[in-house]
């Protein structure tokens, strides 16, 4: 199983999302920005890393949020691991991994295409924000 390190990243009431390159698998489909937990290094650690590699942009990650595993057929099966993180504006330096990056209210989350393993993430976003 992949351990997969994700951020969900909140300025001014709004989240993070990132569009996923063409060419990659689920092209063009929304996500939350993270990647894969590399040896040595904490699931913090990792999100950290992953979001200054995509943006070049530092994030600092805060308490953890929840867990999911969900399993691609044609992928094999990755555990999710979302943390709450903040950053000092909505300014987004670089797009290396992504085609597009947007700030959104929770409530518009379901308007974009989204990979199927972040589904649960966004019900939790949404129910966290209504609070």
């Amino acid at each position: 199983m992949i351990e997969i390190s994700m951020a969900i990243v909140v300025h001014n009431g709004k989240i993070l999302i990132a569009q996923r390159k063409k060419g990659k698998h689920q092209e063009f489909m929304w996500e939350f920005p993270g990647g894969k937990l590399e040896k040595g290094e904490t699931l913090q650690e990792c999100v950290a890393r992953e979001f200054m590699e995509e943006f070049e942009k530092p994030i600092i990650v805060g308490e953890f949020f929840m867990d999911k595993t969900y399993e691609y057929p044609d992928k094999g099966a990755f555990h999710l691991n979302a943390f709450w993180a903040s950053c000092d504006s909505e300014t987004i330096p670089h797009l290396y991994e992504h085609e597009d990056a947007r700030w959104v209210k929770p409530e518009e989350l379901n308007q974009f295409s989204f990979c199927p393993a972040d589904g649960p993430f966004i019900e939790g976003i949404q129910k966290a924000f209504k609070k």
